[in-house]
């Protein structure tokens, strides 16, 4: 049995059908888009920073209404919490601080998908965060993001 490493029924509740596109090419293509050797292939967006634990882009397809939709994904597959070591989570915090300075972004949201992608609402098994920010408090409709 091959590993699984997309979950093309969360993709494809986005209403425009891109993303589930690329995800059921990923499905065929049997890899995991995330990993570092793979990533180009799906991902269009360049690596903005990598570190030896970390890179980060911007999501490609990112949340209705996002100012800023930022993946960090840790570079090795991995997809528990346990399985970050303390250098990599110094690591990351660093490149959150980072992000958040070099793109001013005043507040936003920080969220880490992590194990099984029935309970996460990620369409791929490997661990990653998202950094967004929202169009702050003028009125504007929020950032919704699925979890589960």
């Amino acid at each position: 049995m091959s590993q699984k490493y997309v979950n093309s029924k969360n993709a494809n509740r986005r209403t425009d059908g891109v993303y589930g596109k690329v995800i059921n090419k990923i499905t065929e293509d049997g890899v995991c888009p995330f990993c570092p050797e793979h990533l180009a292939n799906y991902h269009p967006n360049p690596i903005l920073k990598e570190g030896e634990y970390w890179l980060y882009t911007r999501n490609a397809y990112p949340y209705e209404g996002a100012v800023h939709h930022f993946l960090l994904i840790h570079k090795a597959h991995i997809q528990a919490f346990a399985d970050i070591t303390p250098a990599a989570w110094l690591e990351l915090q660093g490149l959150i601080n980072t992000i958040a300075l070099e793109h001013n972004i005043p507040g936003g949201a920080f969220v880490c998908r992590f194990g099984e992608t029935k309970y996460t609402g990620a369409s791929v098994s490997h661990l990653h965060a998202q950094l967004i920010s929202g169009p702050g408090a003028d009125g504007s409709e929020p950032v919704l993001m699925r979890v589960g």
